[in-house]
């Protein structure tokens, strides 16, 4: 991997896209390439391009609401999740004994008990689909590992048993090809809120 050095060799203006006038830049990173030519390195802004949506109908306006509003309700709890998933690896890497393995588990199970389940079980089948969904794509596991991590096989089991009765998987997947809207969606609730992401 190529490191940047700063180089003051010559100033040269900064690649503009858009309208107005480049940047000119005195100093600058420059990386090395494989034949030897040394090339100036930095930065650019992301530049995201967006079709405008044209609906045929008012119905598919609204169903493309309906679901914006759920996806935007129930992600705060797939980001939970993931954060608090990614804290129980972070304290089973460390744990001592499989006593400490187990309590640090039930913790964990107690805390989103307590914190979500209320909240959770007033989400409608739609919302609950897509939660599933969204925290396969934030932890990168499906919500039936997750349990089968931290409970057992036969937990998982029980517990897909109960979601069926709802109507819902827990071995749901999430396809950002599959699941474009949603994607898009995320996409771009992601760029207005960046603090989510860290």
């Amino acid at each position: 991997m190529l490191v940047p050095w700063i180089g003051q060799a010559q100033t040269l203006i900064k690649p503009q896209y858009g309208g107005g006038k480049g940047e000119v830049v005195e100093h600058y990173a420059t990386d090395k390439l494989d034949n030897g030519e040394i090339v100036p390195w930095f930065p650019i802004q992301e530049v995201v391009i967006v079709a405008i949506r044209r609906f045929k109908t008012e119905e598919e306006r609204q169903k493309y609401l309906r679901l914006k509003r759920n996806v935007i309700r129930v992600l705060p709890y797939a980001i939970y999740a993931q954060r608090r998933y990614e804290q129980l690896d972070r304290d089973l890497a460390v744990a001592t004994s499989n006593r400490e393995e187990k309590r640090l588990i039930k913790e964990c199970e107690r805390e989103i008990k307590d914190k979500i389940t209320s909240e959770v079980k007033n989400l409608s089948v739609s919302q609950g689909k897509i939660l599933i969904k969204l925290i396969e794509r934030q932890t990168g596991s499906t919500s039936y590992e997750l349990v089968k991590d931290m409970k057992g096989n036969i937990s998982a089991f029980l517990y897909q048993g109960v979601a069926k009765l709802f109507g819902h998987n827990l071995k749901s997947t999430y396809d950002p090809q599959e699941d474009y809207e949603i994607e898009s969606i995320l996409r771009e609730y992601e760029r207005s809120r960046p603090m989510l992401n860290q």
